[in-house]
């Protein structure tokens, strides 16, 4: 089976989590959300999660950088999953409604969350 390179190297949960809890954060970070299995998000093996959440929510990227043609996977599309990070909102009905960027930080996100949840009290 051909190992391919990709942006998390750990191999499977326990390692990925010792990495955070021993290395990057470190200081025995424990993540407090679970923590899924690495799957794929990109390309002909890609999740069925992943193709349905960039169907409806495409990247503001248009373009690929010059790191991103490091990537080992095909077919590359616009609206791929670029980095580590990118995050989805997604309704109560579990419809996507917003997708940023990994420069995104979580608390810019508020307004959109509140607004999501006052119209779903609406509705």
């Amino acid at each position: 089976m051909e190992r391919r390179i990709s942006q998390e190297p750990g191999a499977n949960g326990t390692e990925i989590l010792n990495s955070l809890k021993y290395v990057r954060p470190g200081g025995g970070f424990k993540p407090n959300f679970t923590l899924l299995e690495k799957s794929d998000v990109n390309g002909e093996n890609e999740i069925p999660l992943y193709t349905y959440l960039k169907m409806y929510c495409p990247t503001a990227v248009d373009e690929f950088k010059n790191q991103d043609c490091t990537l080992s996977y095909h077919p590359f599309r616009t609206s791929d999953i670029r980095w580590n990070f990118e995050k989805f909102l997604i309704n109560k009905h579990g419809q996507p409604v917003a997708r940023y960027q990994t420069e995104y930080e979580p608390q810019q996100m508020e307004q959109d969350i509140y607004n999501l949840l006052q119209e779903d009290e609406n509705n």
